[in-house]
């Protein structure tokens, strides 16, 4: 997912979606702790997704555009 998407959502929405990414980033751990995960970068992904989604929040807070 891009910051471009991220930034247009609401700030509802955006709650909603890092809450979905967290939801997913539990079932691949899980997956992969089974060994049932065959692409391993799909966590790599999802942290990423997480921590761009924290991003937009926070520049919100702020009040940066």
């Amino acid at each position: 997912m891009k910051v471009k998407e991220l930034r247009e959502l609401t700030n509802e929405e955006l709650n909603n979606k890092i809450y979905s990414l967290k939801e997913e980033l539990f079932n691949l751990r899980r997956k992969k702790a089974v060994g049932q995960l065959e692409h391993g970068e799909e966590v790599r992904r999802v942290r990423k997704d997480i921590a761009r989604a924290y991003m937009v929040q926070r520049e919100r807070e702020l009040g940066i555009k």
